[in-house]
């Protein structure tokens, strides 16, 4: 799992390889993650959207921006939490992924949380021995 915690919203990432959606042979490779997105923090918060850098094995970059998270942009009071589960595919068998939240306080003011950057890792990804 990867974590970081910004202005006391901690964002949890656990990557997971979905196997049985990706064929190796046609180079298409699928993964699941599932974020908790806790507040930490004394204010409410709502998430109000995300942007994502999706880099795949061979350095190729896709950037995703849009309202929200799964159809919605929760309001997390302190000690809330919001889990919800994504997921992305690569053409390559490994890539990286971070980004940013953008909330909004109760008072209106907008502020970027980091998203860990995560390592997207298939089985089908070549070892090197040195």
């Amino acid at each position: 799992m990867y974590s970081e915690t910004t202005r006391d919203i901690r964002v949890t990432v656990r990557p997971i390889y979905l196997d049985d959606q990706s064929s190796p042979d046609e180079n298409h490779f699928v993964w699941a993650y599932r974020v908790l997105i806790e507040n930490l923090g004394r204010e409410t918060v709502q998430l109000r959207s995300r942007h994502w850098r999706i880099t795949d094995g061979i350095g190729r970059r896709q950037e995703v921006k849009g309202a929200g998270v799964v159809g919605e942009q929760p309001v997390l009071a302190p000690g809330q939490s919001f889990e919800y589960q994504s997921g992305t595919p690569l053409s390559t068998p490994s890539g990286i992924m971070d980004g940013t939240y953008q909330m909004e306080t109760s008072d209106g003011e907008a502020f970027d949380v980091r998203i860990p950057a995560f390592s997207l890792d298939s089985p089908h990804q070549p070892t090197q021995r040195h």
